[in-house]
């Protein structure tokens, strides 16, 4: 597969971009090789500068539930733009979005919209701040949450270690009011609270953490950890950046049963546009001004495009009653042929799904946790990543991303991805030294 434009369209980009990406897993550093640029998308079709087209199971990093140009969305965000771009000032539009937002998503009664996924994030960890008047959050391992410096913590030496920079740049003082523990383990947030009692402001969790690849809580977990902030008075912040609109209609806590104080939203909510939203409980979210004395503001936050793509992707979810059901049915479809070829092969895998995400791990062990997901075969995943590219198959180019479906897919695109991977672990067998 010849790639002569991207190489090119990665050396220019060099020239002007830090690292020639905008994100750096885009950077392909994680697989090897230079980065494919891309040029259109439609449906569950994405197609590159050199004219390759990929059945697209990173979707944008999971945003393009509807996939890539859906009609509504793109008739939606043609008509917002005629109107014009941006007010800095409300608009009709954002109450909109919200009322759908809050009628699907149990757990959310007052809203507030961002630019971004990160932004979200920490604006809600500041809420929660303010709101209980202490300082320190508890995150998990292996869990992401946007960029804030509050979240760029690696776990210290034992589960009730203060956190560590993991990023230069991020102040040790940031650092020490993080508590890190390791996703699954009820017993050590238990500790956590025991340990620090009266401090533990908020606890911030991808209910099925989706960056360090697919892990699924197991039984009891999250239920644990609700009880637990109820017991300290501390607030529970799903981050359902990911999740939310991908695994359910309400999300990963409607699916699960567990409600959180607050929920921090992205992705599917902007239709593919940047967009943010952390929302929860009245009495939280009125602590936020002008009505409260914690601050936010944002010149972007519920621009009128995002919101219209919002709305189209949005009002799609919520008139078509089967949309889950057969996402489901076609991650489940593709999952279990990828488990049937890999075992075909002999490799070493799990996998995992919830709705529309599900992940692949090249491990013999249960994946549980940020610790079990590094006992991958990354040099495996890089080598099967670029054999299913050239098949015209797009993976996340990381082992530790989750993969999403979307409603565009269709059981052919199951079955030539089931195909590419049997040739791809076929080729990688024959080239094995």
């Amino acid at each position: 597969m010849t790639i002569e434009r991207s190489i090119a369209a990665f050396a220019r980009a060099r020239n002007v971009i830090a690292g020639g990406v905008n994100s750096s897993v885009r950077a392909f550093k994680a697989v090897g090789g230079s980065p494919i640029f891309m040029k259109s998308g439609t449906g569950a079709t994405i197609c590159d500068v050199d004219g390759h087209a990929y059945i697209d199971y990173v979707l944008s990093w999971g945003p393009l539930l509807l996939g890539h140009a859906h009609p509504a969305v793109t008739k939606a965000v043609t008509a917002a733009v005629a109107r014009g771009s941006t007010f800095g000032a409300p608009t009709e539009a954002e109450s909109e979005l919200a009322e759908l937002i809050s009628s699907m998503m149990p757990g959310i009664e007052r809203l507030r919209f961002t630019s971004s996924g990160t932004e979200a994030a920490m604006s809600a960890v500041r809420l929660a701040r303010g709101y209980t008047r202490r300082e320190k959050i508890v995150k998990f391992a292996g869990c992401y949450h946007g960029a804030a410096d509050a979240f760029l913590i690696a776990a210290g030496s034992s589960a009730l270690t203060l956190g560590v920079p993991s990023s230069p740049g991020v102040p040790r003082g940031t650092a020490a009011d993080t508590i890190v523990v390791p996703y699954n383990d009820a017993d050590a947030v238990d500790a956590t609270f025991a340990a620090n009692a009266g401090a533990v402001a908020a606890v911030i969790v991808e209910p099925y953490a989706g960056n360090m690849g697919l892990v699924l809580p197991k039984p009891g977990f999250l239920e644990r950890v609700r009880a637990a902030c109820e017991r300290a008075r501390a607030v529970l912040i799903f981050d359902e950046v990911m999740t939310g609109f991908r695994v359910a209609r309400g999300g990963a806590q409607e699916r699960l049963g567990v409600r959180p104080d607050l929920t921090v939203l992205g992705k599917v909510i902007g239709g593919g546009l940047p967009v943010g939203a952390f929302g929860g409980r009245r009495e939280i979210m009125e602590y936020l001004s002008p009505d409260g004395p914690v601050f936010h503001a944002g010149t972007l936050s519920g621009n009128p495009l995002a919101m219209a793509a919002g709305i189209a992707t949005l009002k799609v979810v919520r008139e078509d009653s089967a949309l889950f059901d057969r996402l489901e049915v076609m991650t489940g479809l593709l999952t279990e042929g990828l488990s049937e070829v890999m075992r075909k092969h002999g490799a070493p895998h799990r996998t995992a799904r919830a709705g529309s995400m599900f992940g692949l791990f090249f491990t013999r062990e249960p994946v549980v946790d940020l610790a079990s997901a590094m006992t991958s075969d990354t040099a495996l995943y890089a080598k099967y990543f670029h054999a299913m590219l050239e098949r015209g198959v797009l993976l996340a180019p990381s082992q530790y991303e989750a993969a999403f479906v979307s409603t565009a897919h269709t059981t052919r695109d199951v079955e030539r991805t089931l195909a590419a991977a049997d040739e791809a672990l076929a080729a990688i067998a024959t080239a094995a030294p």
